[in-house]
């Protein structure tokens, strides 16, 4: 799914409840990780739940997969998926991130643990592009 399908699916909700339900589906349908990768190696630093994230290289590519013990933060962990996977590192760099979430309506409906919670997740996938790089 692209990040337009996504933002097209958020406005066909009327309330917030529904989009968090939608949230919740998108982390369901996370693949699990091995057992290896739920690691302190893979684990997102500042993050009040448990979040790993696992980049991998292919050709000029990254891709990423995750999960979180939390079921809205799985969402999340989702939604950034979209965003970053299968992109190369100067792309990944290269994007917007606050206005896509603005785009989501989602800046305003996130606690602040939340959103601290997001941004270090973010800031890993930057971290690993620019390693990429």
């Amino acid at each position: 799914m692209s990040i337009e399908t996504l933002i097209e699916d958020f406005a066909l909700f009327d309330d917030w409840e529904d989009r968090y339900k939608y949230i919740i589906e998108l982390g369901q349908n996370l693949a699990p990780l091995s057992d290896n990768e739920y690691s302190e190696h893979f684990k997102v630093q500042g993050c009040v739940s448990q979040v790993w994230l696992v980049s991998e290289r292919e050709g000029n590519l990254l891709n990423f997969r995750g999960d979180s013990d939390a079921h809205i933060v799985s969402g999340l962990v989702a939604i950034l998926l979209m965003i970053y996977s299968g992109k190369t590192p100067e792309d990944i760099l290269a994007v917007d991130i606050r206005a896509i979430f603005d785009r989501l309506g989602l800046n305003e409906h996130l606690t602040p643990q939340r959103s601290n919670g997001f941004s270090s997740m973010v800031q890993r996938i930057r971290k690993d592009a620019e390693a990429a790089l």
